[in-house]
């Protein structure tokens, strides 16, 4: 059991039944009232962030969050599958919400970590920085750099990002996953 002051970010706690993630704390002490910790927290399943105040009184339980290595398989309507690394016949699946907007970040062999918590697998964390080939990429245009010398291309997987005006098709360039924009250009097409 954690108390109160225990609540740092990064700590992982049991909420109503669910997995939280601390993001915030802030120890307050007001004249004449018990000392409280205001805290940010965020949904493990659900990904909603919530904020919440705790007491001296109150007793957490810590969350028992077990992370393993899987591997991306393909998607069926708004279907994701996976297989463990270690095991290939045992597969899952998790609906594309779970995931959010990163599901476009996907690709088949994509090996990432998946989160269990209890018997149940939540989510799955996509490594920070990929690599991506570029399948669609306008030609720049001479004089085109007043908007900041930016183009929309076309990643393989499908998803569409905001990158300079000398990528092209063909390319492979590193994609940060957590804010879906360019880094870097690995090889040139």
């Amino acid at each position: 059991m954690l108390s109160y002051n225990e609540l740092k970010p990064g700590v992982l706690i049991i909420l109503d039944g669910q997995p939280f993630e601390v993001l915030e704390s802030e120890f307050l002490r007001m004249q004449q009232r018990q000392p409280v910790m205001k805290t940010k927290l965020k949904n493990l399943i659900s990904g909603k962030i919530i904020e919440r105040s705790f007491q001296p009184s109150d007793q957490l339980e810590e969350a028992e969050i077990e992370k393993f290595q899987a591997k991306f398989l393909y998607s069926h309507r708004d279907e994701l599958w996976f297989c463990e690394v270690n095991n290939p016949k045992n597969r899952f699946m998790l609906k594309s919400e779970v995931i959010g907007d990163r599901s476009k970040f996907l690709k088949p062999n994509l090996e990432i970590s998946a989160v269990k918590f209890g018997d149940k697998i939540i989510s799955v964390e996509l490594p920070i920085k990929i690599g991506y080939k570029v399948v669609e990429a306008p030609p720049a245009i001479r004089g085109d750099t007043a908007q900041g010398g930016t183009k929309v291309v076309v990643l393989e997987t499908g998803a569409k990002i905001s990158g300079p005006l000398f990528i092209n098709e063909g390319d492979i360039i590193r994609i940060n996953t957590q804010t879906g924009k360019y880094v870097e250009r690995i090889e040139k097409g």
